[in-house]
């Protein structure tokens, strides 16, 4: 009983996010771009952080946390160094940022932008660009914890 009710939960989620790509579709976002240019990694990006200097950089990764709020956003993507926070404004990506909504925990999206520290002290890059790579129709897994 609990594995059909685990299926239903999972088709339902691939059924929105199937939505959500041709959502993006017809607003004219490809769901699956050829390329990107990347010039950085969160590591280097984070190790090589100086405060006075507003560096552009050009970074692609999973989406692995989603923080949406009304005018900005936050979310955490993954690359193959590590991870880092993104800090979108909707005043800063007309149009890009209501496509943002339709983005999910697994797309693979590139990032233009400028990296700063938050208040909270966060090393983050700002998006003045935003590109979804991969629209992930099936959720990522969620490892299980060994505990030896």
């Amino acid at each position: 009983m609990e594995n059909i009710q685990l299926n239903e939960e999972l088709n339902s989620l691939m059924k929105r996010r199937l939505e959500e790509l041709d959502e993006l579709r017809h607003s004219g976002v490809e769901p699956f771009a050829y390329s990107f240019k990347v010039t950085a990694g969160s590591k280097e990006i984070i190790e090589n952080f100086e405060e006075e200097t507003k560096r552009e950089v050009s970074i692609a990764g999973r989406i692995v946390t989603l923080r949406r709020m009304g005018k900005a956003s936050f979310a955490h993507i993954q690359d193959a160094s590590g991870k880092i926070q993104i800090y979108l404004k909707r005043d800063d990506l007309p149009g890009q940022y209501e496509n943002f909504k339709l983005f999910d925990i697994g797309d693979i999206i590139g990032v233009e932008g400028f990296v700063f520290k938050t208040r909270t002290g966060e090393i983050s890059v700002h998006a003045t660009d935003l590109k979804l790579l991969t629209k992930s129709i099936r959720p990522i897994p969620v490892p299980k914890e060994i505990v030896d």
